[in-house]
This record gives C-alpha cells, sequence and structure tokens, in this order.
C-alpha cells in the first residue's frame, strides 16, 4: 500500500472502533437509561434509516463532481456532531435530530471512502484493498464493542455519554486523517470504463440503463437482505422464540461471525481472487444456504439445548465467511463497472440499496418468531435465489471485470457482452 491508501484503511479502522463504542448498546441507552421506552428506542433506529435514503441520492454526484475527500470530511463532522448531541440528549426530540445528524454522516461516508480507495488503487489491487478494509471495519467494531461492554453502566448515564463522546472524538479522527491524505491522480480514472457519450439524461437515468450495474443492485439488495438484514431481526427472533437460545448464546453468535471474518479473511482472499466473481458470489449464496438448514435445525427441537446452541453458533460463522468471500468482490466489481468520472454515483447507489434491505430486515422478526420454519424455508429459497442471480449476473459481466487476476497475464481476447456500457480490454 502506498501513504494514502494507509491512512485511509487507518482512519477507516479507528472509526470502525468509534461506532462499535455504541452500536450495540443504542436500544438501552435510548429504551432505559434516558426511560423513554421501546418506541422512542425504535425511532431513533428508524431515524438513522430515514436520514441515509435521503442523503444518499444526493451523495454520488457530489463525490463524482468534488471528489470524495471533501464529503468524507463533512460527513465525519455531522457524525460526530450527531454522536456527542446524542450522548447529551435526554429527550426524544434532540436524540432523534441527533440519529438523523449521526445517521445521515455515517451514511455518507461509506461511498466517499470507498470511491477513495477506488482511486488508489488499481483493478489488480482493489480486490485486497477491500478486503482489507472489511476487515479492518470488523475488528474495530468488534474491539470498540467489546472495550464498550466494560465502560458502560445502565445506573450511571454518564458512562454512555463517555461512549458517544469517544465515538464523536473518532469521527473526528477521521477528518483529521482524510485531510492528510494526498490522493494520487484526478477524478478521471484511467482504468475506467469509458463513458458512452450517446447516453443522455441524468447520472441516476444512466446508472439505471446499465443492465450490468442493475443486475448488481438487485443481487446486493437481496444479499444484504437476506444476511446483513436478519442478524439483529428475524434470525435473533427465531433463536429466542424458536430455538430457545438464550441472549448470552446469541452473544457468543455474533462473537463467532466477526471472528470467523477476522480468522478468514485472508485465508479466504487467496482462494476466490483469481476466480470468477460471479462464480464466488454463487458459492456464497450455497454456504448461507446451508447456513439456515443448520439453522432450521436448531429450532427443531430434536436436539439437547447445547446442540441448538452449537448449530446457531455455527449458522453465524458460516455468514461470517460469506462475508468474508463478498467484501473483496462485491465492491470491487462496482468500481470496475462504473463509467469514467461515475465511480461516486455507482458506489452511492450501492450503498444506498445496503440501506433499503438493512431498512427492510425486520420484516422477517414476524415470520421468524410466528412461523419459524416457513422463515427458514424462505431464506433458504433466498440463499438459492442468490447463487442464481449470480450466475445471471455473471453473463453480463467482461472476461475481466468477472476475473480481475487476468490483468496479471496475457491480453485478454475482445469479447461482445451484453452490457448497455462499452467494455474496454486490457492490452
Amino acid at each position: 500500500m502506498g501513504a494514502a491508501m494507509r491512512r485511509i484503511q487507518a482512519g477507516n479502522a479507528l472509526t470502525a472502533f468509534g461506532i462499535g463504542f455504541t452500536v450495540p448498546f443504542l436500544y438501552i441507552y435510548v429504551a432505559q437509561v434516558r426511560g423513554l421506552g421501546s418506541m422512542a428506542a425504535t425511532s431513533a433506529f428508524v431515524a438513522f434509516a430515514v436520514s441515509a435514503l435521503v442523503a444518499l441520492p444526493l451523495t454520488g454526484r457530489v463525490i463524482d463532481r468534488r471528489g470524495p475527500v471533501p464529503v468524507v470530511i463533512g460527513a465525519a463532522v455531522a457524525a460526530s456532531a450527531g454522536a456527542l448531541s446524542l450522548g447529551l440528549s435526554t429527550g426524544i426530540v434532540p436524540i432523534l435530530l441527533s440519529a438523523l445528524a449521526l445517521g445521515a454522516g455515517q451514511a455518507v461516508m461509506q461511498p466517499a471512502l470507498a470511491t477513495m480507495i477506488v482511486w488508489c488503487s488499481t483493478p489488480g489491487t482493489r480486490t485486497r484493498a477491500f478486503a482489507l478494509q472489511f476487515f479492518m471495519q470488523n475488528l474495530g467494531l468488534g474491539i470498540g464493542g467489546l472495550i464498550g461492554g466494560q465502560i458502560v453502566d445502565e445506573s450511571r448515564p454518564a458512562s454512555f455519554t463517555l461512549l458517544f463522546g469517544i465515538e464523536a472524538v473518532m469521527f473526528l479522527v477521521l477528518a483529521g486523517v482524510i485531510l492528510t491524505v494526498r490522493m494520487p491522480h484526478a477524478p478521471s480514472i484511467k482504468d475506467a470504463v469509458p463513458r458512452d457519450e450517446s447516453r443522455s439524461g441524468s447520472a441516476w437515468k444512466r446508472l439505471l440503463d446499465h443492465k450490468a450495474m442493475v443486475k448488481l443492485l438487485v443481487l446486493g439488495f437481496v444479499i444484504f437482505f437476506a444476511c446483513y438484514g436478519q442478524f439483529e431481526s428475524g434470525l435473533a427472533a427465531f433463536g429466542t422464540e424458536a430455538a430457545g437460545i438464550s441472549p448470552s448464546t446469541l452473544g457468543f453468535a455474533l462473537a463467532a461471525n466477526t471472528g470467523a471474518i477476522v480468522v478468514a479473511q485472508f485465508v479466504v482472499l487467496k482462494l476466490v481472487e483469481k476466480r470468477r466473481r460471479s462464480r464466488v458470489i454463487a458459492l456464497v449464496g450455497l454456504i448461507w444456504t446451508v447456513a439456515w438448514v443448520i439453522a432450521g435445525f436448531s429450532g427443531l427441537g430434536h436436539g439437547s439445548a447445547m446442540m441448538a446452541a452449537a448449530a446457531f453458533i455455527t449458522t453465524y460463522a458460516l455468514f461470517g465467511i460469506g462475508e468474508a468471500m463478498l467484501s473483496p468482490t462485491l465492491a470491487p466489481l462496482v468500481a470496475d463497472l462504473a463509467p469514467e468520472g461515475s465511480v461516486g454515483q455507482y458506489n452511492s447507489a450501492f450503498a444506498l440499496v445496503k440501506q433499503m434491505a438493512l431498512a427492510l430486515g425486520p420484516l422477517g422478526v414476524p415470520l421468524g418468531a410466528g412461523v419459524p420454519m416457513l422463515y427458514i424455508g424462505v431464506f433458504v429459497a433466498v440463499s438459492l435465489g442468490i447463487a442464481w442471480l449470480a450466475l445471471r449476473l455473471g453473463k453480463q459481466l467482461s472476461p475481466v471485470q468477472d476475473k480481475p487476476s487476468l490483468l496479471k497475464g496475457e491480453a485478454v481476447p475482445a469479447v461482445v457482452v451484453p452490457s448497455s456500457e462499452p467494455e474496454r480490454v486490457p492490452v
């Protein structure tokens, strides 16, 4: 890595560390510590989602016009103000306003940081750069949550104020680090797909005319809804209601997920970086199918409580392995599909799809708690759908987009692919 990439990754890790301090305890803070009840806590989570959905459609164009650096700095300052205000708020209105600022800041950071990574990498190094980003994020979140759990005390609101204060400082640290980053080249990326000047209309219209990107957005929505959207909602409800999993076991399951990512990330990277991206994503769908089947076994009640707990923890670990395979696959593919000058727009669109999937994730709670076996059946089918959608996407990609390791070998022959954007063939 060059100096710019090292600073971007360091700032990203420190920010994740700060977020890890507060994310596991937000519900307890609003509902119990501030005594506002479960509805107020739920409203705070809704505010996070709403602010992201409002901010992200506007973010991509700003990144492409002004560059990602000022966007990251502005988002970090907004998130810092929101975090500090949240730690000091006692009423529902200031808490919701603080959540709006914090949620918008965090949401806008994602595509801006991703664009910085794209600008500081090449198709050959991009896979490892995004794998490292995902690894550092999870490591930071895990360490932050672990330390934060030792600090919080429900009888002392000041302990929660301290956590939000630390989070606010970490956002400012990110802004300071990014201020020192010297981007290696201008917004025009020399290895990007050439822009099709024959296409007119807004940036969003041009994006939606890009068939391969639309298919990737659909696939991304299904992936995030079936995995991330279920972690703390539907799957947790299934585990506690149908499988009889205790809260402490659920904590172990979440730890197993993070542990699997941290341990497997770079082992998995060596296996996937020389294979077709579409087939890697399809394999993730099959792994998650197995994970959902194992989760279903934990809820059947045929074994002991220990067997049910082991099965549930295994489910979360398998999800982690799948996530480790996706981190060096999805984000670089978004960058490789983006036409010249539109990387920020494409990153923002993908982040928006992710936020929509996370916002809709709790829809699985009634099924997970009330009709558990139907819930498992639905997400087994959804996981198989991920594999099918991935293979369909592969038919829309050029050889280099699907397998970037070809850039390190011989020249790739021109191949006509059914994509709405012109494909660049390396020489």
